[in-house]
């Protein structure tokens, strides 16, 4: 198989992987120029694999730890070198070809080893500094294949990141619990008399759950608020899909917020509802302010 075989088979490997995995917010999607396509896509393939090794429960912490770093290890060595993985040789493509900088892949591993051993959450900084490593690298990442490196676009895209991350942790409360885990900070829990420990046993009262999600819920929303500055900063095709992820992150939240009973069951956007969205994103990358960007 010649390189160009190779490369082409491997990018669409990546496609195929983020085509075949759900996400609440769209990734490579026609939104994205056609030339930065297969980038982004190979960008979420690498988290998505990383990710789907912390969270293998079959295999015991200390072996997903070592096969994290083995992880971490080959993207030192694509960026020198062709890997003979085709997400690693399709990734080694793009961070040359897009001069993209490795921090934001390494924090991402960060973020998965703290998966293994970090499952509570004292303070919202603690959580945000979880987020800082797990969602807002690859909000920087997508703002450099676009050449966008504006400070102030920079702070916004990782209030937007930090906001979706949140927001998956609200939508998933189910599932993390069964999974041992509970991202509500405990300053959100213990004015209301809770504790983690109560919400992972399924004896918390309702009524303060409720109390304690909505104080989360409404943190979350002035993340959003404050990620709106990042549209100024956009080309117009990404400021239509930063624009939609900001609305289908507020959607979800309100469908959460209307939930009988979001820590039981785990609620979600019908199609229906994002075609609502149509409208409210076009009203929103339209009214961005001017100035910021290209």
């Amino acid at each position: 198989m010649t390189t160009e075989t190779a490369l082409a088979a491997a990018y669409r490997h990546c496609r195929e992987l983020a085509d075949a995995h759900y996400e609440n917010f769209p990734t490579a999607s026609r939104l994205i120029r056609a030339d930065l396509r297969p980038a982004v896509a190979a960008i979420y393939a690498f988290a998505r694999h990383a990710d789907d090794i912390a969270d293998n429960n079959s295999r015991p912490p200390q072996v997903r730890e070592k096969e994290l770093d083995a992880w971490e290890t080959l993207l030192e060595r694509c960026v020198r070198q062709e890997v003979d993985h085709p997400i690693m040789l399709a990734l080694g493509d793009t961070i040359r070809r897009h001069h993209l900088p490795l921090a934001p892949l390494h924090d991402l591993i960060t973020a998965f080893r703290m998966d293994l051993s970090i499952h509570r959450y004292a303070t919202v900084g603690d959580l945000h500094y979880y987020c800082r490593h797990s969602a807002n690298p690859v909000g920087r990442l997508v703002l450099a294949l676009h050449g966008i490196d504006h400070p102030d676009a920079l702070r916004a895209s990782d209030a937007i990141c930090t906001g979706l991350q949140l927001t998956n942790f609200w939508q998933d409360i189910r599932q993390d619990l069964a999974d041992d885990r509970c991202y509500l900070a405990l300053c959100w829990l213990e004015p209301y008399g809770l504790d983690h420990q109560q919400l992972l046993e399924d004896r918390a009262d309702d009524a303060a759950f409720r109390r304690a999600l909505a104080d989360a819920i409404a943190h979350t929303r002035g993340l959003f608020v404050e990620g709106e500055r990042l549209l100024a900063y956009l080309p117009w095709r990404l400021r239509l899909q930063i624009a939609a992820t900001l609305a289908g992150g507020r959607a979800i939240l309100d469908a959460i917020e209307r939930a009988p009973d979001p820590r039981h069951q785990r609620p979600h956007l019908r199609r229906r509802d994002w075609l609502r969205l149509v409208f409210p994103v076009l009203l929103l990358a339209v009214r961005a302010p001017k100035g910021g960007g290209c």
